[in-house]
Parts: C-alpha cells; sequence; structure tokens
C-alpha cells in the first residue's frame, strides 16, 4: 500500500501541505498516488533520528548488519508483482526490465552481506610495539576502517531499483555502519516508499536501532539542500546530471564542516575504431553500436554517445551501416516528460552546430514520451573547436567523430572530459600499433572495454564505476561492486589500547578470524 507520506525510521508522516504526484510515461497520464513532501521539521528529525541510531548502529558485529541486509532483500522480495507495477508506472520501463534490476538489487544485498559477515574488508593493520628499539621505543599501533555516520542517499531517475532506495549506495552505506537517509526522486516516488517500507520491516525484524533508515519525499530540489547542509550528515551519494552533482558538491564543500559527496555524473564514453577492425568487421559493430545507443532508450550513464575513427573509406561504410542499423530498431519510451523534452532540446542543440551532419534520424512515433533515435557525424577539427559538441545527450544519440589521423584521434581524447568508460573496437593484433591511443584513452576513463560495448555494468569486486571529473567527483572510488562500501568510512588508528578494549578485529587473539596485515605481514594468524 502506497501511503504518500515520509518514513522517518519507522513513523509515517506528513505533516506538509505540499504534495505531488509521479507520471505514468507510457500512458502519458498521472499516477493515481499523491505523495507529500518533507517538511523542514521532519528533515531535521530525520537527521535527528538518523544520528541517534549511529551510535549503536556504527558497534553492530559484521554478522547482525549482513542479517539486516538479507531481511532487506527478503521483504523486497515479498513485495511481489506489486513492486514491479508500481516500478512500470512509475517509469515506462519494461516488466523484463524491473525483474532484471530487483535481481541485480537482491544480488547487491546479499554482496554486501556476505562481505561483511566475513569481515577482513575493515583492512585491520596491526603494527606491534618495540619497547626497546634504538634511539627510540616503537609504539603498538593498530589501524581499521571506521563508519563516517549518517549518509544522504539521492536516488536516481533510470535506475528506480539499483540506484535509489535500496541500491548501491544504501547497501554499502548501511554494510558500512552508516545510517542511511534516502532523498527518493521524485519522478518514482511511489516504488521507493514500497521499497522503504520493505527496509523499515527488515530493521524493526533485525533489531536495529530506530531511525537507522528513512526516506523523504521531494518534487523539487529544497528537501535534498536541507539534507546536505544539516550539520549531522556526514556524507552524501548522489548519481545523475553534472547539474545536480555539482551543485551538491559545491554546497557540501561551503558547509562549516564540509563533507564528502560521492557523485556519479555524466559520462559519453567514447568508442575508439581501429582502421583494420573497420575494414574487417564494420557490419557487425555498426549493429552493436546501434543497439547499444538504443538500449533503454539510451538512458543509461554507460551509454556511447561518441564514436572516434581515422576518416577513410571504411569509415564512411561503417556510418551508412550504423545509420541503417539505428533505423531499423523501433524507438522506446523514456522515463518522464521532462527527460524526453530535455533530449529534444539537447539532441537539436548539438545537431545545429556548424559542421555537423545527421547521418539517421528515425522521425516518427505516435506516441508522446517516445525518443527518436539519431546519428550525426563531424569532422575531427570541428569537433576540437566546439566544446558544445562534447556535451552529454542524455536518450539514443550519438555522434561519429571524423579524425584526419591517430595524432588527431589523439588530441581528441585527451580534450575529452573525465568518462566512466572508453571502449577499443580491434582486430586482436591491431591493438598494439595504437598504444598511444589506448595510453590516452585509460587516462580518461575508469574502465577500459575491447570489442565489448559499453552497455551494462557487471556487479562485482573487479569492476570500476567511476572516473575522472565529471563522470565522478572522485575518481578514486568506485559506486559498484564491493568496494563501493569504501566511500562510507575513514581510517582509524588506536595506539598502546589494551587488548580487550580494542575492536575485535584488532585484538590479539583475531577472535574474528579475519585476513589482517600484521607487522607487513598479512595473516589470519593470532598475534
Amino acid at each position: 500500500m502506497i501511503t504518500g507520506k515520509n518514513y522517518i525510521g519507522s513513523q509515517l508522516l506528513a505533516s506538509g501541505d505540499k504534495t505531488f504526484k509521479t507520471f505514468n510515461p507510457q500512458l502519458n497520464i498521472e499516477n493515481p498516488w499523491q505523495f507529500t513532501e518533507a517538511t523542514a521539521d521532519e528533515i531535521k528529525l530525520a537527521a535527528t533520528v538518523a544520528n541517534k541510531a549511529f551510535l549503536s548502529f556504527q558497534k553492530c558485529t559484521g554478522k547482525e548488519k549482513a542479517l539486516f541486509l538479507r531481511t532487506i532483500a527478503e521483504e523486497i522480495l515479498a513485495l511481489g508483482d506489486s513492486l514491479l507495477d508500481v516500478y512500470c508506472q512509475e517509469s515506462g520501463l519494461p516488466r523484463g526490465r524491473a525483474e532484471g534490476e530487483r535481481g541485480r538489487t537482491i544480488g547487491q544485498l546479499n554482496a554486501f552481506a556476505d562481505l561483511v559477515a566475513e569481515g577482513s574488508w575493515v583492512e585491520a593493520t596491526i603494527d606491534t610495539a618495540i619497547p626497546d628499539r634504538v634511539p627510540l621505543p616503537k609504539v603498538d599501533i593498530r589501524k581499521m576502517m571506521r563508519p563516517l555516520g549518517t549518509v544522504v542517499v539521492f536516488g536516481s531517475s533510470n535506475f528506480p531499483f539499483a540506484y535509489s532506495t535500496a541500491g548501491g549506495d544504501t547497501a554499502s552505506a548501511l554494510a558500512a555502519g552508516c545510517p542511511v537517509i534516502v532523498k527518493s526522486h521524485p519522478m518514482h516516488a511511489g516504488t521507493s516508499e514500497m521499497v522503504a517500507s520493505a527496509v523499515v520491516k527488515a530493521a524493526q525484524k533485525t533489531n536495529m536501532p530506530e531511525g537507522v533508515f528513512s526516506n523523504l519525499n521531494s518534487s523539487g530540489i529544497e528537501v535534498g539542500v536541507q539534507l546536505v547542509q544539516d550539520p549531522l550528515v556526514k556524507a552524501v551519494g548522489f548519481t545523475g546530471s553534472i547539474k545536480g552533482g555539482r551543485a551538491l558538491y559545491d554546497l557540501a564543500a561551503k558547509r562549516p564542516e564540509p563533507i564528502p559527496v560521492f557523485a556519479e555524473m555524466g559520462s559519453i564514453n567514447p568508442v575508439v575504431i581501429l582502421p583494420e577492425v573497420l575494414k574487417q568487421n564494420s557490419e557487425k559493430w555498426a549493429g552493436a553500436c546501434a543497439g547499444s545507443v538504443t538500449l533503454g532508450a539510451g538512458q543509461f550513464c554507460t551509454n556511447p554517445g561518441l564514436i572516434l575513427a581515422v576518416k577513410d573509406e571504411n569509415l564512411k561504410v561503417f556510418t551508412e551501416q550504423l545509420a541503417s542499423e539505428i533505423l531499423k530498431i523501433a524507438p522506446s519510451c523514456m522515463l518522464n516528460p521532462s527527460i524526453h523534452l530535455n533530449y529534444k532540446v539537447n539532441n537539436q542543440e548539438l545537431s545545429s552546430q556548424i559542421g555537423v551532419q545527421v547521418v539517421a534520424a528515425y522521425d516518427e512515433s505516435e506516441n508522446p514520451n517516445y525518443a527518436l533515435q539519431k546519428i550525426l557525424t563531424v569532422s575531427g577539427k570541428d569537433f576540437l573547436e566546439n566544446p558544445v559538441l562534447h556535451k552529454e545527450v542524455f536518450g539514443p544519440f550519438s555522434i561519429v567523430v571524423q579524425c584526419e589521423n591517430e595524432s588527431e584521434l589523439v588530441a581528441i581524447i585527451n580534450k575529452l572530459e573525465g568518462q566512466l568508460t572508453g571502449t577499443i573496437l580491434a582486430e586482436d593484433n591491431e591493438i598494439d600499433n595504437f598504444e598511444s591511443v589506448v595510453d590516452a584513452l585509460g587516462n580518461r576513463v575508469g574502465r577500459i572495454i575491447f570489442n565489448g560495448m559499453p552497455t551494462g555494468v557487471e556487479v562485482c569486486p573487479a569492476m570500476v564505476h567511476g572516473g575522472p571529473y565529471p563522470s565522478s567527483s572522485d575518481s578514486r572510488f568506485t559506486a559498484v561492486g564491493i568496494d563501493s562500501i569504501k566511500r562510507w568510512v575513514r581510517p582509524f588508528s588506536y595506539q598502546n589500547w589494551p587488548d580487550a578494549q580494542l575492536p575485535e578485529a584488532l585484538q590479539n587473539e583475531n577472535p574474528l578470524g579475519i585476513s589482517r596485515l600484521v607487522n607487513n605481514v598479512q595473516t589470519n594468524n593470532p598475534v
């Protein structure tokens, strides 16, 4: 049941007078539920109860947090088809996508449960004392990761499950021992409330402290601004636009106590096609690129918005094949009329730039919120000289850049802003001859792909979903995979502390049996 209220801990509150509804982009009508935006007092209450919860939640054992996370997963599944129905009504995404994304969310929760149950993630490091060291004695120093405090998570528009209420940011923060306040995305507030009910129920079942999780409604920016500025909030997780992420980053930096904002933002994910693969396999890769550009109406942060290659007859053939393939694919629904409008505006802005030619443009659709895919082409010189062409267009859109030679190709890569991914399409032995291209691309991205499309982010320990600014606000961290827990912790040392008073991870006998670095040797043994 959707109430339209705000979860503040286990309480459902709605004392404000500002209300809004979500929208069904497939039917082009408002959904029936009405949501009440959180008031300033409710926001402050959520921060207050989260801060109180932190005092005990940070001391929960790994096994206790693991049970909490696994129970969240169980409660989400228990919501059944009703949750999937609301997801589809609020996003316009198909049922199969809803099921797949729910599965990914469940997998993320269980992966973090496994991580904290085992326990070695805290990176326990022990340097034992040497009291008779000359000329000065060495003290006993022991270090491990410690949670930051309350984390605010901003739900993303394009992943109502996996990057939202109980998605990767929330799962990793809870695993770290940080209470979470979710600012739900206004486009899928109903989905968020239902998932929040599962989290709250799991918290109650596993005896987590009241206030360990809250979910607040918002129709604009005011709720998010107040949350980021609240002195009890200690970190922020965000997935969305460069404009939104940068605004939050600046707000957090201007606080009397600045806090980290881990924002995954814009990316055009360049695909570099080397000459021999264009000669041998252009038709295959034209089809793959068309499928990747249009997948999910192009509403993925790893959508390939830029295709780079050296100009020759083979590139001309590839571009024609890409145009043909892109027009074979039926348009699909975007998440919301506002996203659809932004796509049309940005699409038209880039299409009207000097030197740009339209290669293919799908120009018919009976559905009002369906994105019409488009492929442009431009010379390397014009691309280099016009920063507007470097702009991300969120939707099924890509530009083929015709470079004069390898030097211009490298110059273009070097001129790009930071990206989440970069792709090289090449024959097996061809890549050895383009070291400068590979090196340049590696310096601009967080993940480099060989002979594959960038859409699709495997949730696994080796995945890096981040990159140089502005693809993310801090390229040292990933937003996907178990290492994303490192965003919500800080290193903390104990000096000459009594063994019995140390956290179990640092005690001499190693009661948790975890792997630790003891006097520069990795071991599970006692000290």
